[in-house]
């Protein structure tokens, strides 16, 4: 399957931006990049609801770990020509600094059989590359960033996935991709497995094929269409539109998507028959944002997403990500630049869910989280760049464990060349 897809930021490390036609060169244009990652992450459990007395007695009251990350990545430029080639590497390691066998699973870092993480992991991969014009065909370990797929990258390491992608923008104002996957390696594993929708627990992996186009009408309005296949599990269609609009000296933004998802051929993760629309506005003015947004899933089972990946949805957040079978989700959040106030480099956001289905009877299944996020990149100096992030999640749920979450990240980027 071979189509297009959307979005202006198109892939992670491994995606780069369509380069251009005249290139200085393999060499000239390669880059070389160390991103250093340490993340402390502690997370209490408040109660037992949605646990037999049996796993209750024997669940974790915390997850608490403390890792070094070392991120690697190499891009080279490519070879010029109307055929340029080039080679793109990255090689991915984990340390474990604090951990314990009650404490671990955090996803930060693998965990063994007796419950104990591992002491370091590790994982590389090499991408092949060729650019005809504005038209990029990549190889190997790739990140895709799609609205049908997105890889996670919310923990020590990215997850990745194996296989091929074309991005092409030729045409003035569209973008069409196209890919093709057949395995993927999680966010805490070295281990490559089969592709699978998240939460099934057979024995059976299939390939994903995805699609689609993204269209920029004009400097403020964005139309994107994508479709996305994992064979014998199910295939979801996405439609969205993007929109600013200058007001009272601010900017009013608005953004709708649609999902549209259903199973395919043995439906190895059950029956999927569902919609999914959501819709969001935000208003920026003087470092201030203000937003607030609706969603409404309806139909057969939950959205189905690639098991460990990222949701294209508003409601994909801290803990909780509220696409549970016809979920309806509002939220609001808050969030401020202080490069306004005369602090460039320091962010402030905060938001609020709540998520409930008035079908599910006298059982309930409502679920609501409050996210606060407090960062700091510093701007100059010898520690140019060297970022720290706080963050705290406190989650809430009728069918499931309460937790209250505490994260710290440092980030520290070096340019080798």
């Amino acid at each position: 399957m071979t189509q297009v897809i959307l979005r202006r930021a198109a892939c992670g490390l491994l995606f780069a931006h369509v380069p251009l036609t005249h290139a200085a060169g393999f060499i000239e244009d390669s880059a070389l990049k160390l991103q250093l990652r340490n993340v402390y992450f502690n997370e209490n459990f408040r109660d037992e609801q949605g646990l037999s007395a049996r796993a209750a007695a024997t669940a974790k009251s915390e997850r608490v770990e403390w890792a070094q990350g070392f991120l690697l990545d190499y891009a080279s430029g490519f070879t010029q020509g109307t055929l340029g080639v080039g080679l793109d590497a990255m090689a991915l390691v984990g340390v474990r600094l604090d951990s314990g066998r009650g404490r671990s699973g955090t996803g930060l870092l693998p965990v063994h059989d007796d419950g104990r993480a591992a002491n370091e992991f590790a994982s590389a991969g090499v991408t092949a590359k060729a650019r005809l014009g504005k038209t990029v065909i990549k190889h190997g370990t790739l990140l895709p960033k799609t609205p049908v797929l997105v890889y996670n990258d919310a923990r020590l390491l990215p997850q990745t996935y194996q296989g091929t992608q074309l991005v092409s923008s030729d045409i003035d104002g569209l973008t069409l991709t196209g890919g093709h996957l057949q395995r993927f390696k999680q966010r805490d594993s070295s281990d490559s497995t089969g592709l699978f929708a998240d939460g099934y627990s057979g024995d059976a992996s299939a390939d994903f094929n995805y699609a689609g186009a993204d269209y920029a009408v004009s400097k403020t309005l964005r139309l994107s269409y994508f479709r996305g296949e994992l064979n014998n599990f199910y295939r979801q269609d996405f439609a969205g539109i993007a929109h600013e609009l200058p007001l009272a000296g601010g900017v009013l933004a608005s953004d709708v998507r649609y999902f549209k998802s259903r199973d395919d051929g043995a439906a190895q993760g059950g029956p999927i028959d569902n919609d999914m629309l959501s819709g969001q506005l935000s208003y920026a003015h003087s470092g201030h944002t203000v937003g607030a947004g609706y969603q409404v899933l309806d139909g057969v089972a939950g959205l189905p997403y690639i098991s460990g990946a990222t949701v294209y949805s508003f409601s994909n957040v801290g803990i909780g990500k509220f696409i549970e079978e016809d979920e309806k989700t509002w939220m609001i959040s808050y969030a401020y630049n202080f490069a306004a106030a005369g602090v460039p480099g320091l962010t402030f956001m905060s938001r609020y869910l709540s998520g409930d289905n008035d079908k599910a009877g006298d059982a309930g299944a409502r679920e609501w989280e409050r996210d606060s996020e407090l960062a700091y990149v510093v701007q100059a100096g010898t520690f140019k760049g060297l970022g720290v992030k706080l963050r705290n999640y406190v989650y809430r749920a009728d069918y499931s464990r309460g937790r209250d979450s505490n994260r710290v990240y440092l980030t520290y980027d070096i340019a080798l060349w």
